[in-house]
């Protein structure tokens, strides 16, 4: 679905006191008498989509200007997206674009609900609406769009190659990127090649194993503490067993206290279940004791004391934690991180062969985008050709039949996102007058016209979906007129056309008509922008053609007119 203006609404706007303007999908015309206020409906809405504000454009008495729009977009497509990502909303695929000017300059703007920037709306109008007045032609002026443009208007023969040349052009860059960074950052790879390879001699020198810092703190701890590790054994030993170096008189140790215990119950244990269990119990105590009396024993004898040793495991545990301080929290992240930088120092010194590399894919990537580019310019060549021609050919009906339109195709310095070609519409205005850029070979009513033109040959590749037209019909008539109006008709088959006008040529092809009403005292009221039915048709022709609304004349020429252009759709 395109996006199109559905109402508008606008208020303290020049002579514009307040006024709504409903529009139809099609072909819509602005009439009314002169001073009505019909070219206030442009200035609404290029205010409406980020134009200049100026406040002199404020009506006398007002404190401000302001212009609302009502846009039926699709909630699914790129316009309901946008207005999303800035935190607007679309409801029900109508989005509210709102704008006001105050009498001192100040100027705010809403999008779906939200403030936002003047700069947003005009950013969004690129994509919705193309404005074409005396004052306002820059969306076709600008060299990107009218290459874009021409693009389209080429069709499917360019399509497959652009997008080649495209691929092509990405990598092209990301390998002129790679390589840049590759040969301008020669002496930080190389002191950086230098300090990764010191360290990873270091840690090949001490050769730690994972693990190993743990199991040497264990070991420098028990050699620190020999003697009392060692005491403590032997002491613990006696208490469970007592000393064999004893005489056996006193019987204090844990073992024998235990075994008068067990004999004192393993007496009566056939009397009492119940203590024959503890007896059984006192048995296994025993033999507990037994076994950790002779752990006990075994600890002691393997205790020495070894200075020697010490000394060697405390010199190797400072050599772990020098590495350990540097480059990572254990030996065993030293071990990842030597493996992470022997890898890193591989790629470092395969950059040299990396390059040569790269400079190759480098000049064969070059080659590839200077034939896709050529092909490319080829078929924009072609496509100018017969673009130029069909704009001539358009304005010879429009009353410009000197006119000759073409579209100069230059060669950039380098190569671009889109090729090596840039884009520009030229006019000369006479067979004898040089082609210069459309703004500088055209009048602004001829300007229209050139836009007019050119807009109906693009009709179907240009994306923009609604049109405006301001003063198209500038200096020109009867049969031009007619062909004026047959052309925005044909337009509004694909988008939606809004043109002010004073030519009732022009009005009669339109498919929705409204008129500026000017009240008595020359202002216009609040509905003053009414939507004009058949008869209010033919009566506004008239008046149009013959300046009296009820002239049998004027009447019958407007139906003659409206039978013309019914019959053209």
């Amino acid at each position: 679905m395109r996006p199109r203006v559905e109402e508008v609404r606008i208020q303290g706007l020049g002579v514009i006191d307040e006024a709504v303007l409903e529009l139809s999908p099609g072909f819509n015309v602005v009439t009314g008498e002169t001073g009505a206020g019909k070219t206030m409906v442009v200035t609404g809405l290029g205010l409406l989509f980020g134009g200049r504000a100026d406040p002199s454009r404020i009506r006398p008495g007002a404190d401000k200007a302001t212009v609302e729009g009502t846009l039926v977009v699709d909630p699914a497509g790129r316009v309901a997206q946008q207005v999303e990502d800035i935190g607007g909303e679309v409801e029900e695929g109508e989005l509210i674009i709102s704008r006001t000017v105050s009498a001192e300059g100040r100027s705010r703007a809403w999008l779906g609900g939200r403030t936002v920037p003047v700069g947003t709306l005009t950013y969004l109008a690129d994509d919705l609406v193309a404005v074409h007045g005396q004052m306002d032609q820059q969306r076709l002026l600008q060299s990107a769009r009218q290459r874009a443009s021409l693009d389209r208007y080429a069709g499917e023969e360019l399509v497959k190659p652009l997008r080649a040349y495209t691929q092509t052009y990405r990598r092209h860059k990301e390998v002129g990127a790679l390589l840049a960074e590759l040969t301008t950052r020669a002496k930080e790879r190389a002191q950086e090649a230098d300090l990764l390879r010191f360290s990873l001699d270091e840690i090949e020198k001490a050769d730690p194993k994972p693990g190993e810092d743990v199991d040497l703190r264990a070991e420098e701890e028990r050699l620190s503490h020999a003697d009392a590790l060692r005491g403590a054994a032997t002491t613990a030993h006696t208490a469970l067993l007592g000393d064999p170096m004893e005489s056996s008189g006193g019987t204090h140790d844990v073992a024998s206290l235990l075994g008068q215990a067990r004999s004192a119950v393993e007496a009566v244990r056939d009397v009492d279940p119940q203590l024959a269990q503890m007896a059984d119990r006192l048995a296994e105590a025993g033999y507990l004791i037994s076994d950790v009396a002779t752990d006990l024993a075994a600890y002691a004898e393997s205790i020495e004391a070894d200075p020697a040793r010490l000394a060697s495991v405390q010199e190797r545990r400072a050599v772990l934690t020098s590495l350990v301080r540097k480059y990572a929290e254990d030996s065993a992240g030293v071990l990842a991180w030597a493996q992470r930088s022997a890898a890193r120092l591989s790629e470092l010194e395969g950059d040299d062969d990396r390059i040569v590399e790269l400079d190759r894919e480098h000049q064969e990537l070059t080659a590839r985008l200077t034939e896709l580019a050529g092909e490319l310019t080829r078929i924009r060549t072609a496509a100018a050709e017969r673009f130029g021609s069909a704009v001539t050919e358009e304005l010879t009906a429009l009353a410009m039949p000197h006119a000759r339109v073409i579209v100069q195709l230059s060669e950039a310095g380098e190569f671009g996102p889109d090729g090596v070609d840039e884009v520009e519409l030229r006019m000369a205005a006479h067979p004898a007058a040089p082609p210069l850029p459309l703004n500088k070979g055209a009048s602004g009513g001829e300007l229209s016209r050139v836009m007019l033109a050119i807009e109906v040959v693009f009709a179907g590749a240009d994306p923009v979906p609604t049109f405006v037209f301001d003063e198209v019909d500038a200096g020109v008539g009867g049969k031009a007129a007619v062909e004026i109006g047959r052309r925005l008709a044909r337009l509004a088959r694909t988008a939606q056309v809004i043109v002010v006008t004073h030519l009732p040529q022009v009005a009669a092809f339109a498919d929705q008509h409204l008129v500026v009403e000017k009240a008595s005292d020359g202002s216009v009221v609040r509905s003053g922008v009414v939507t004009l039915n058949h008869e209010g048709r033919v009566r506004e022709l008239s008046r149009m053609l013959a300046g009296m609304e009820d002239s049998e004349l004027g009447r019958a020429h407007a139906e003659e007119l409206l039978d013309l252009a019914a019959a053209d759709r």
